[in-house]
């Protein structure tokens, strides 16, 4: 599954694909033709995407909302971040959606172009009523991001909880 937008292809990785992210990146980067270069795998956020290997392969049939979402450049096929949604959407109908940018490629809107792409694709998709995150009280670049992409806050206490507004 691919969404375009102007500058990137957000590429939603298949179990396979996810595998060869955390094991064998040179094989992801010649299946994709991209060169990675977006947030380091490693640390806590390895471990994440360790279990969302285990959740995808369990259920494949949904991995779109189980799976990372690679964010490659269009213009040099750098892929320059990720992001996901964290499981399908619940009984409410909402869907929460986190994601990451290479430091080298901050500030350049790149995140904000993908979360308004990713939203748009799962207000879509049947069972889906809001898009919701979570950002640390100080994470001020992503609640940035999550605000011009429409998001208000709605919760706030260890973290900050946010809600895309319905248009």
């Amino acid at each position: 599954m691919i969404i375009e937008t102007e500058r990137l292809r957000l590429v939603a990785l298949t179990p396979e694909q996810l595998d060869w992210w955390l094991n064998d990146l040179p094989r992801l980067e010649e299946e994709l033709n991209c060169s990675y270069q977006a947030e380091p795998l490693e640390g806590i956020f390895r471990e994440i995407v360790s279990g969302q290997l285990e959740i995808t392969r369990q259920d494949s049939a949904n991995y779109k909302w189980h799976s990372f979402w690679l964010l490659i450049r269009k213009s040099d096929n750098v892929a320059v971040g990720s992001a996901d949604f964290k499981d399908v959407p619940d009984e409410k109908g909402e869907v929460e959606i986190g994601y990451g940018l290479g430091k080298a490629f901050e500030h350049n809107g790149y995140m904000t172009e993908a979360v308004r792409a990713m939203c748009s694709w799962a207000k879509e998709q049947e069972g889906v009523s809001c898009v919701i995150a979570e950002t640390e009280t100080d994470g001020f670049a992503s609640q940035h991001i999550l605000q011009r992409c429409g998001f208000t806050e709605y919760a706030r206490k260890d973290t900050v909880w946010w809600r895309m507004r319905q248009e």
